[in-house]
């Protein structure tokens, strides 16, 4: 009887852990102001104010940004690489799971289809997110992560936002001088470099002078 009730008392709790299920959207990329060298990657709740920011790697953010920008890099990423081995055996990432915060690290998992099998692969965080850009698939968690790690946006995040974009924007007055010729050739050169970076600000820039013509 005893080992009835435990049993009855671990499924209770797992089912309670998959019907807390946190749908995530990717809300902000940017250098993280306590770690030299990495990025803060920032995943915002779908149907809430409250933000998960993950430290990750400068390889790593590049691998998303080039997605989110639709870039395409003179030879393929790993994750491209990942994508397309997939592909060719009809994988596919039905969603991304971040299941669990340890001594500060997030650990996650890809739900992997491939015809009527279904196979969970533990992953690092970076990686199934730079993953989920690629197979467009949704991004998950656990309630108990974000009310351990999330941050509840308020009021002052308006004017945080407006100083980060006047930063920015003076980032971008050398690139704002230069014509449209020499913007698709600086362009050609940072994605031959792979300084996927710099190309992903010249392409917002060559991208707002189309908004501007239309």
């Amino acid at each position: 009887m005893p080992s009835s009730v435990s049993l009855l008392g671990e499924s209770f709790f797992f089912s309670n852990r998959i019907m807390d299920k946190i749908a995530l959207d990717i809300v902000g990329l940017s250098y993280s102001q306590t770690q030299s060298g990495a990025y803060a990657l920032v995943l915002g709740e779908q149907d809430g104010n409250r933000r998960l920011p993950i430290i990750i790697g400068g390889f790593e953010a590049q691998a998303i940004a080039i997605e989110l920008e639709d870039m395409t890099p003179s030879r393929p990423l790993t994750h491209d690489l990942f994508k397309s081995f997939a592909d060719s055996f009809q994988i596919n990432i039905k969603e991304v799971l971040i299941y669990n915060l340890m001594e500060g690290i997030f650990h996650a998992k890809l739900i992997c289809q491939q015809g009527d099998s279904e196979v969970e692969i533990d992953t690092r965080t970076s990686d199934a997110v730079a993953l989920a850009v690629r197979f467009k698939c949704p991004i998950f968690t656990h309630e108990f992560i974000l009310k351990e790690a999330g941050i509840v946006l308020e009021e002052g995040t308006e004017s945080t936002t407006k100083s980060s974009a006047k930063k920015a924007k003076k980032e971008k007055k050398g690139i704002a001088s230069l014509s449209l010729a020499e913007l698709n050739s600086k362009l050609d050169a940072a994605l031959e470099t792979e300084d996927y970076e710099e190309a992903s600000r010249i392409r917002d820039e060559i991208n707002r002078r189309g908004e501007n013509n239309n």
